[in-house]
C-alpha cells in the first residue's frame, strides 16, 4: 500500500474520536474504551497531530467535534463496522462464512426460523447471527450483513428480495362481539381499536380500502409489538388489525374471531434488504439464493 504513514491513523486514535462524536463527552469516551480521560486526550491530540487538522473544539473541560471532524467520522464509522465484523467473521467461523442479519421478532419467529433448519443442513459451514431490529437502520452505524425490512424499498443504497406480501385481518375476542360480527365495516369505529406502533395509519389504511373515509385521527392503544397487541386482543381490550397469517391458529381454536370477514393487502411487504456493497459476499449470496426458493408469498406459512 502507497498510502503515507500520516493518513493511516491508529485504530485506537480513530475509535476515540467516533466514541466521542457518539457518546458526547470525554468521560463516557474513556469509559467505553475502558482509558482514562487524559489518555482520551492524548490519543485526540495525537490524531489531530498526524492529520494537520483541527478536530476538536476544546470548551473548559468538555471537548466535542468540529464541523469537518464530524464529517471525517461518517467516513470512517463505517470502515470501523467492516474491520470489526471481518475480525469477528474470522474469530467466530474460521473455515466457514458468517452472516450477521437483523429480523423482525414475529416475522423472524413465524416466517423464518420454522425454514432456517433446512438452510443449515445445506449449508452447515455458514453460520447465521441474529438480532431483532423493528424500525429501518443505517447499515453503516449497524454491523449487520443483510435485515429483513418490512414496508417500501426505500433504503438508499441496498438491494432487496420480496419475501411476502400481507394481509391482515380486524380480529378480537368473541366476547367483545357477543352477536356476531357486524354487516359494516364503519361499525368497528364504535369499538376500541388495538394500533401497532410500527404501523400508525394501518386502520386507517385499512377503512379506506372498505370505503369508509375517516380523516380524524382514530383513538386506542398503542402496541410496540405484534406479540402484545395480539395478547390484548385475545383477553378482550379491542379489535386489532393483525396478518391473517399470524392468528390463523387462535381464529381456529376460537380464541379470536373476525371482526369483519375481509383481509386487505397491505402497502407494504417483507423484503430481505442487504447494501449493495455486500451482494457478492459468499455467504449473503447463499442465504439470498436459498431464502430466494422460501420465498412464495401466497404460501401458507408452516405451522
Amino acid at each position: 500500500m502507497d498510502t503515507p504513514r500520516r493518513y493511516l491513523p491508529s485504530i485506537s486514535s480513530l475509535r476515540a474520536l467516533e466514541a466521542l462524536d457518539r457518546l458526547g463527552s470525554a468521560s463516557a469516551v474513556a469509559e467505553e474504551l475502558s482509558l482514562t480521560q487524559s489518555a482520551v486526550s492524548r490519543q485526540l491530540q495525537s490524531l489531530e497531530a498526524q492529520l494537520g487538522v483541527d478536530l476538536i473544539q476544546r470548551d473548559r473541560k468538555r471537548l466535542s467535534l468540529t464541523p469537518i471532524a464530524r464529517e471525517y467520522v461518517r467516513e470512517i464509522r463505517e470502515a470501523l463496522n467492516q474491520i470489526a465484523q471481518a475480525s469477528l467473521r474470522l474469530h467466530v467461523a474460521p473455515v466457514g462464512g458468517t452472516l450477521n442479519l437483523a429480523i423482525l421478532p414475529t416475522f423472524g419467529m413465524r416466517w423464518l426460523m420454522p425454514r432456517l433448519p433446512e438452510f443449515a443442513r445445506l449449508h452447515p459451514e455458514i453460520t447465521i447471527n441474529m438480532s431483532t431490529r423493528l424500525r429501518p437502520f443505517s447499515f453503516a452505524t449497524e454491523p449487520f450483513d443483510a435485515a429483513i425490512h418490512f414496508g417500501e424499498p426505500d433504503w438508499p443504497g441496498t438491494d432487496r428480495l420480496l419475501l411476502k406480501l400481507e394481509r391482515v385481518l380486524p380480529v378480537c375476542a368473541p366476547s367483545l362481539l357477543p352477536n356476531g360480527a357486524p354487516k359494516s365495516p364503519k361499525d368497528l369505529l364504535r369499538l376500541p381499536l388495538l394500533h401497532i406502533q410500527t404501523r400508525p395509519h394501518a386502520w386507517q389504511e385499512w377503512f379506506k380500502q372498505m370505503g369508509v373515509e375517516q380523516s380524524e385521527p382514530l383513538p386506542g392503544t398503542v402496541h410496540d409489538q405484534f406479540s402484545t397487541i395480539s395478547q390484548a386482543a385475545i383477553h378482550g381490550l379491542g379489535v386489532a388489525l393483525l396478518p391473517n397469517y399470524l392468528v390463523e391458529q387462535d381464529l381456529a381454536t376460537g380464541r379470536l374471531m373476525a371482526a369483519y370477514p375481509d383481509a386487505v393487502e397491505t402497502v407494504g411487504a417483507y423484503y430481505l434488504v442487504w447494501p449493495k456493497s455486500k451482494s457478492d459476499d459468499p455467504s449473503l449470496r447463499e442465504f439470498r439464493h436459498w431464502l430466494a426458493a422460501q420465498a412464495q408469498p401466497e404460501d401458507a406459512l408452516p405451522r
